[in-house]
């Protein structure tokens, strides 16, 4: 029933000539095939393409809209910084705030004056004092 029907598909890359009566019967040759050069832009590598402009806006850490770029506003504040640890565990942290990255905020803590680094992604309460420290 289907004795021919796979005569047609080469088994083996094509050749410049053909390998017997039924192999690869009204499939062109290497030198018989087009190949012409399509001359022009790449598509994808931005060339040929209309020239579009991409507004740059603010990075994250001076965006105050993120809260990398509202804590760089309070750079030299007095902080109390509240973190929560796995599910159910808050820490704070206070201290002079001196410096935030965009995982990362630095505070000077009260008691010792050392430079604590911090993980940003773990904040959940910051509070800001007027002055130099907390009123108690």
């Amino acid at each position: 029933m289907y004795s021919n029907y796979f005569f047609r598909m080469p088994m083996y890359p094509m050749m410049n000539k053909p390998i017997g009566e039924n192999s690869m019967v009204g499939i062109p040759s290497i030198d018989e095939q087009d190949t012409r050069v399509v001359e022009g832009p790449t598509p994808g590598l931005g060339t040929g393409g209309p020239d579009f402009v991409i507004e740059p806006g603010p990075p994250v850490q001076d965006d105050v809209n993120y809260t990398q770029g509202y804590l760089k506003t309070k750079i030299g504040q007095y902080a109390k910084i509240e973190f929560l640890i796995g599910t159910n565990l808050f820490i704070d942290k206070e201290g002079v705030l001196k410096d935030v990255g965009i995982s990362y905020v630095v505070i000077e803590e009260a008691g010792t004056g050392n430079d604590l680094m911090a993980d940003i992604y773990s904040i959940k309460f910051v509070t800001f004092f007027d002055g130099n420290g907390p009123i108690r």
